[in-house]
């Protein structure tokens, strides 16, 4: 063996050793698909290496070690001292968890297809924690049903129907081929190719019934269609509504204000323009940024948030509770 494929195999033993408090030189040698004397000499080799320390001399702390009883005797390999290795960064148990969380998140998701990948990514994550991570579980929702579905139109390349309750109440068959499903805070969405509009559409999950994979195959189109970054795309018809907020909170609204200029009122405070569909939007808008947004203008804006808010208010003087902000129609 060269001594470039030495070094390269001793840089995958050491982290499979690692991962390993103790494996046999059996289970090594099967592990790598080469023959045991080789794991054996590149153990010993492992034992006699390491990083010279501020003498440039190699001392006892300087080098790897092994538990030589057990290799001499079980033929067993277990390291006892690490060098340099064992400094790296590691993510706590706590970001670990929350990393872990977040994977199994993603591969809920219709468009993760690569599952596996996720699983062993979940795994390394997990082996690899400074200590062990608690252990978490992405709750399911009622929206599961409806996710398997559109996951089912997404893997047999199938066109997705539905009846879609739009703001006005009323309820539309559409015909749609799922792009990408996204959340934004609490709320899901599937952005689509449609069908009758022959465009680009976002809809919102809880707002969709009745879903059925149809034996459409997708069209073209859709196939063809390149997705913009952000959920909400402006369009022609659109109403402008101008906003004031803290600029701590200009992120929460990036989706909305898209090119729109961002004009300073005073040191912390910032006035924009956004673009919604209509001003049930906005009362839905504003009741996620509670104490951090004023409304500026148009009147009729004002108006719309004032008489939601009025009615919010009313609702808790008789013990109702908010109402909920109005929902929109798809884009």
């Amino acid at each position: 063996m060269h001594a470039q494929d030495k070094l390269a195999f001793l840089l995958s033993l050491v982290p499979y050793l690692m991962d390993h408090d103790r494996v046999s030189v059996a289970d090594a040698a099967a592990h790598f698909g080469v023959p045991p004397e080789q794991i054996r000499q590149a153990v010993r080799l492992i034992a006699v290496s390491g990083v010279p320390g501020e003498t440039t001399q190699y001392q006892h702390d300087d080098l790897f070690d092994i538990d030589w009883d057990a290799f001499e005797q079980d033929d067993e390999i277990a390291i006892t001292h690490l060098v340099a290795i064992d400094e790296s960064p590691r993510f706590s148990a706590r970001e670990a968890a929350a990393l872990i969380a977040g994977l199994q998140y993603l591969s809920g998701l219709p468009e993760q297809a690569d599952r596996d990948v996720v699983g062993s990514l979940m795994a390394k994550l997990s082996r690899g924690a400074s200590a062990a991570p608690s252990e978490v579980a992405v709750g399911s929702g009622d929206l599961d049903e409806a996710l398997a579905t559109i996951r089912r139109s997404v893997a047999t390349a199938r066109s997705l129907a539905f009846d879609y309750l739009n703001a006005r109440g009323e309820r539309e068959r559409r015909t749609v081929d799922p792009l990408r499903v996204e959340s934004l805070d609490a709320d899901w969405y599937v952005r689509a190719w449609d069908h009758g509009r022959q465009a680009v559409r976002t809809f919102r999950l809880d707002r969709m019934s009745g879903l059925d994979v149809t034996d459409e195959p997708a069209s073209a189109e859709g196939r063809d269609v390149v997705l913009p970054e952000t959920l909400f795309q402006a369009s022609p018809d659109d109403l402008s509504v101008e906003l004031e907020l803290s600029e701590a909170a200009l992120p929460l609204v990036d989706d909305w204000i898209g090119g729109s200029e961002r004009r300073r009122v005073d040191p912390d405070r910032v006035r924009v323009t956004v673009r919604l569909a209509h001003y049930g939007a906005l009362t839905r808008l504003v009741a996620g940024l509670a104490g951090l947004a004023t409304v500026v203008g148009p009147p009729d804006a004002r108006a719309t948030v004032e008489r939601w808010a009025g009615d919010a208010l009313a609702n808790y003087a008789t013990g109702g509770g908010s109402p909920s902000p109005a929902t929109g129609p798809a884009r």
